[in-house]
């Protein structure tokens, strides 16, 4: 499978299965795309021939070995005609390339993947990572937070110490042969519940040399109750820390408002620049949410980006379709647009000297995630679990409330087998829009708990979300083409 598609100058070939990216000319991307409409339609025929890819296996391969080549220099020279620097000879160096290309693997290649794909998820059962909600209530009260300010529709609860120390117990006694295992403290508000995770830390250290483990911390905090204590303790023992900010004022005040109908801005931020000064500026990241109320989000990235920091994300919103900041159809143009500018900024920003990193653009073109971690995304339901104050067992945090998604307990362990077995279901190829899809092995399927909420089921597909996923593949891709110009 090939995705083609030009922009900020590049034109740019993604061979989805091999993951090779390609920055070719206008001539090059012109016979790509025609040897890509001949395979489509049907229109090829297998046959031997000197100089083909007579033996090479896989259908679009053999296809591609017998494709005229007379058709294709007569439909480029036709396009090209009146340019003297596009002529025969160069049309059959650039289809002998492709070929090369194609026989190396890294154009037209095959899904080698898919045959196993299901065999690899079941493998992949042992415990690695648990979402420790602390504290089931929050100082804030965002309007369009999933969680119900914190509540996640239920009781107002903070997890006792014995209950996060039992599901610390619980994390090693099911991560088999794992070392390093990974533990976020999530809300609500972990703050409001600081000294069980302070606890809860020095516990884990306490037994880590002997259980032959590696905990690595994470602490995600809408920052108002940072203090020094936070953040010389959050400095010394939290592997990265997550903090809430939707970047402009007037955007972040207009939803993230404290319980006495105040914005948080003013509040939070100083507290922010304090900890993250005092962590090297490393190892933390900026979290954003837009909403239709901002879809010119960019200035809010800036903004954050302006007040030094340099580490940023930014969501799009999910939420029913009726409620006023809800993103919308008509907004899509807009954002996709937003996503192009980012791209250009950045790299803009990169030649100055004062580049930033946003999370949904860091791609490693040269190797990347594996192929488990392509084909079946973040674990949730089989290797990752949300822990709520009480102890139970949901598939993560965007699951947590919802009764027929309990999982079990960390006492009992996993007792919905049935629920277990459908999550290690879950993967790229269990979704049917997902299998011709070129963003397939980016995205590994996309988010269960948002194609849950959009389609009814986790195998479904969250449609939204994907339109705005592949424009952001596709300008991290451009992004990470330019950056590597500049070395």
């Amino acid at each position: 499978m090939i995705h083609q598609y030009k922009l900020n100058g590049y034109p740019i070939v993604l061979d989805v299965n091999s993951g090779s990216v390609h920055v070719v000319d206008d001539v090059a991307y012109d016979i790509i795309q025609l040897f890509c409409e001949e395979i489509a339609d049907g229109r090829a025929h297998v046959s031997g021939g000197e100089g083909s890819a007579e033996g090479i296996s896989g259908g679009e391969k053999r296809l591609l070995s017998r494709i005229s080549e007379e058709k294709v220099i007569g439909s480029i020279l036709e396009k090209y005609a009146g340019r003297p620097d596009v002529n025969e000879e160069e049309i059959r160096e650039v289809i002998a390339d492709i070929q090369e290309l194609t026989l190396q693997g890294k154009l037209f290649s095959e899904d080698i993947y898919e045959p196993n794909a299901f065999d690899l998820k079941n493998r992949h059962t042992k415990i690695k990572a648990l979402c420790l909600h602390v504290a089931h209530t929050c100082n804030l009260n965002c309007s369009y937070c999933f969680a119900a300010q914190g509540s996640f529709h239920g009781e107002r609860a903070l997890m006792s110490f014995e209950t996060g120390k039992r599901a610390l117990d619980f994390l090693i006694e099911n991560s088999g042969d794992r070392r390093n295992l990974e533990v976020d403290f999530f809300g609500g508000e972990p703050l409001m519940n600081w000294q069980v995770v302070k606890d809860l830390v020095l516990y884990a250290r306490s037994i880590e040399k002997e259980k032959g483990k590696n905990f690595r911390f994470t602490l995600t905090t809408n920052g108002v109750g940072i203090d020094d204590d936070v953040i010389e303790f959050a400095n010394r023992q939290m592997h990265n820390v997550v903090l809430s900010l939707d970047g402009r004022k007037e955007v972040h005040d207009r939803l993230r408002r404290t319980i006495n109908d105040q914005g948080s801005y003013d509040m939070i931020v100083p507290k922010f620049r304090r900890l993250v000064q005092a962590r090297g500026g490393r190892d933390y990241y900026m979290r954003g949410t837009f909403t239709h109320n901002n879809v010119d989000f960019t200035k809010d990235i800036f903004h954050m980006a302006d007040l030094g920091f340099t580490e940023l994300s930014m969501e799009p919103v999910v939420c029913p379709p009726d409620d006023p900041f809800a993103l919308t159809e008509e907004d899509l143009p807009e954002l996709f647009r937003q996503y192009e500018i980012l791209a250009e900024e950045m790299i803009r920003r990169h030649r100055e000297g004062r580049g930033f990193t946003f999370y949904h653009y860091m791609l490693d073109l040269s190797h990347g995630p594996c192929i488990y971690k392509r084909i079946s995304g973040c674990g949730s339901g089989t290797e990752y679990f949300a822990v709520t104050p009480q102890g139970e067992l949901y598939p993560c945090h965007q699951f947590v409330g919802d009764e027929q998604y309990k999982m079990g307990d960390i006492w009992q362990g996993i007792t919905a087998q049935n629920l277990q077995q459908e999550f290690k279901l879950c993967n790229v190829y269990a979704r049917e829009e997902c299998r011709t899809c070129w963003a397939r092995f980016y995205c590994s399927g996309g988010c269960a708990a948002n194609a849950w909420h959009a389609s009814g089921s986790i195998r479904g597909v969250y449609d939204y979300g994907c339109r705005l996923f592949k424009k952001r593949i596709e300008c991290a891709i451009m992004l990470q083409i330019a950056l590597a110009e500049e070395e």
